[in-house]
């Protein structure tokens, strides 16, 4: 099973993405490509796989992806080779995606794998405050860039099975751990 995370940049997609690890020993991340540096704490492998834009290039040459995309202008990408690998191993896949990435997966995946697709919504408000309190020390113009981004991400939703206000991660975390379960007694 893979279960797709999507909002807009500070949703909060990582940080639930990792509390799901801590606390299901059954599901697993599968970390997207991207031509983008590493965040301070990033890992190569972790969060991302970091790889130059020319690289990147080349590996859509090659079909290497299931889906791409370049946000905020970086190039985001899934590969065939990792997802193909984690779906087999049966554990169940959290996966992190901007809503471009989670409807090209859907189209491409639909028939192969069960999809879970969460749509995690932040007020305007709410999401600026996250991104300034993260340290990524964003200019003026990228942070009004990822703001105007939330009425494009949000524009989406219809695509998502759940769509869920992110505004207490305790009680959100609660809530995906209990689709995931439910959703995974249905697939059985």
């Amino acid at each position: 099973m893979l279960v797709i995370l999507s909002g807009v940049s500070g949703a909060g997609k990582d940080t639930i993405k990792k509390e799901l690890i801590k606390r299901m020993e059954n599901v697993i991340s599968l970390p997207s490509f991207t031509s983008r540096g590493p965040r301070p704490g990033e890992e190569e492998g972790v969060q991302y796989h970091f790889i130059t834009k020319d690289e990147f290039k080349e590996r859509i040459k090659k079909g290497e992806f299931y889906e791409y995309d370049i946000h905020h202008e970086n190039y985001y990408g899934t590969s065939r080779k990792l997802m193909n690998e984690k779906i087999q191993s049966g554990k169940i896949i959290v996966k992190d995606i901007e809503v471009n990435g989670t409807e090209n997966l859907i189209k491409t995946l639909k028939n192969e794998t069960k999809l879970v697709t969460i749509f995690l919504k932040v007020d305007k408000e709410e999401l600026k405050h996250r991104l300034i309190n993260r340290g990524d020390n964003l200019s003026e113009a990228e942070m009004e860039l990822r703001l105007s981004r939330l009425e494009y991400e949000e524009s989406k939703i219809n695509l998502y099975d759940y769509v869920i206000k992110n505004d207490d991660l305790e009680k959100t975390v609660q809530i995906i751990m209990t689709i995931i379960e439910n959703e995974e007694r249905l697939e059985k």
